[in-house]
């Protein structure tokens, strides 16, 4: 018969923990600590990011058609319309989304309903005029077609 002898502890602290309480820690061995952002990630920026991926996977067939997007995003069909529209954005309008400052406090200024007439708009110069005025700068010196112009009356007028 063999007898085997054990030493249970049922405090709920583990012998280890007790000897790395007691051994000094010098700044060297510390993990790094992680840096705390305030504020959060606006939420038209997030639709952006999430717009050129749902564009990149139509692109790709990674999915067939919208139905497929939406039913993967759990919104409607026309809810992932209104995200791909972003993607119709003058290139520099797409980037400073992405890259908007965090919100610290209350709500974002810009907003995806917004943007949905500077989308809309085909022209990439009048899109850049809207997106100016909208975000508070000033129209650009050209002498281009006037800002909320559809692209039929600035046509009409070079005619």
């Amino acid at each position: 018969m063999t007898t085997l002898k054990l030493k249970l502890s049922l405090s709920g602290k583990s012998p280890a923990k007790h000897r790395d309480r007691k051994t000094p820690v010098s700044k060297e061995n510390q993990p790094p600590k992680k840096q705390i952002t305030e504020g959060r990630t606006p939420r038209i920026s997030k639709l952006m990011a999430l717009a050129i991926q749902m564009e990149e996977m139509l692109r790709c067939g990674e999915v067939k058609d919208l139905a497929e997007l939406a039913l993967l995003g759990h919104v409607t069909q026309p809810r992932v319309s209104q995200i791909l529209n972003l993607t119709l954005l003058a290139p520099e309008i797409q980037e400073e989304l992405l890259h908007l400052p965090r919100v610290t406090t209350g709500r974002p200024e810009i907003h995806e309903k917004m943007l949905r007439p500077i989308a809309a708009e085909m022209d990439w110069d009048v899109q850049r005029e809207m997106w100016n005025v909208r975000k508070g700068g000033t129209k650009s010196q050209d002498s281009g077609p006037q800002v909320g112009h559809s692209r039929l009356r600035h046509l009409a007028a070079l005619s």
